[in-house]
């Protein structure tokens, strides 16, 4: 795998601590083999208290778990982790993702994988890969995102008209159901499936793509991410905004959301193996021939 300024290695890490998917309380048996696995490497485990009370055990509150621990698991797929990131994102922790379902673009060891994964960890044959978040801003509400930052209309029988500024200059005014601000890292999800590029994770850039735009010249727009950009909802019922497809704001009419690249990284636990245009070619199946 080529090397990137934005991969790391650290040492020791002895203490994880687990969270599980929500709503879940079949994984109880995940979680004790997981468990199991730690230990038996010498690795002390730790339990997010929500993910203790799904499966009658005892557990930490999130910020005292990170207080704890050298690292977090995250057990369940891509939407677990990204709750687990921004839930944790303070604390400046590594997360692994461990997925419990198909391939993802972020958790990539299964269980099948996790015992030789951590034989590697002890033996420091691992990697960080740091990832770029975003911080948006609205009114008195902060909030950082892993993926993206959507901003739609309120209303599916009507467009939203949203002006856009880079560095307080006026760049653009957008028609439509709306814009993705999305990291290198999201430009693999909604961003994605809209028409937008796919960025290399380990690049720092936004990735500013509209949402069924009124106009066929407007384009998804790649630029660094060392630019605030800021987004003006001018419509009477104003806008919608979701980060990371887990949190709403409301936008009022000539309200303003800025958004910046975050200050910290996300740091993500990985096999040093991982070929990210591997997971690429198998979750997008290119060249592969689709059967009727």
């Amino acid at each position: 795998m080529r090397s990137n300024k934005n991969q790391e290695l650290v040492s020791p890490l002895r203490k994880a601590g687990i969270v599980l998917r929500p709503s879940s309380p079949k994984l109880k048996t995940v979680y004790v083999e997981i468990k199991s696995i730690l230990e038996k490497n010498n690795i002390e485990v730790f339990l997010e208290d929500n993910s203790a009370n799904m499966i009658n055990d005892k557990g930490l509150a999130l910020d005292e778990l990170c207080t704890k621990v050298d690292f977090l698991v995250s057990v369940g797929g891509d939407g677990t982790l990204l709750s687990v990131v921004r839930r944790s994102f303070a604390f400046n922790k590594p997360v692994l993702g461990i997925n419990l379902g198909t391939l993802g673009f972020l958790t990539d060891i299964s269980m099948e994988e996790l015992e030789n994964f951590i034989i590697d960890l002890n033996n420091n044959n691992y990697r960080i890969d740091n990832r770029m978040m975003i911080k948006g801003t609205l009114n008195l509400n902060s909030f950082v995102a892993f993926n993206d930052i959507v901003i739609t209309r309120k209303s599916i029988s009507s467009m939203i008209k949203i002006d856009a500024k880079i560095d307080n200059k006026h760049f653009n005014s957008y028609y439509g159901d709306g814009v993705i601000i999305s990291t290198p890292t999201g430009s693999t999800a909604y961003n994605l499936s809209v028409g937008g590029p796919i960025v290399y994770p380990l690049t720092e850039a936004f990735i500013i793509t509209p949402v069924a735009p009124h106009s066929l010249t407007q384009r998804p727009l790649v630029m660094p991410a060392d630019f605030q950009i800021e987004f003006t909802s001018t419509d009477s019922n104003g806008a919608v905004v979701i980060v990371d497809g887990q949190d709403i704001y409301e936008l009022e009419q000539n309200e303003s959301i800025k958004i910046k690249i975050a200050k910290q990284s996300a740091r993500m636990l990985h096999r040093c193996k991982r070929n990210y245009f591997e997971v690429l070619n198998e979750k997008l199946r290119w060249g592969n021939k689709f059967n009727d």
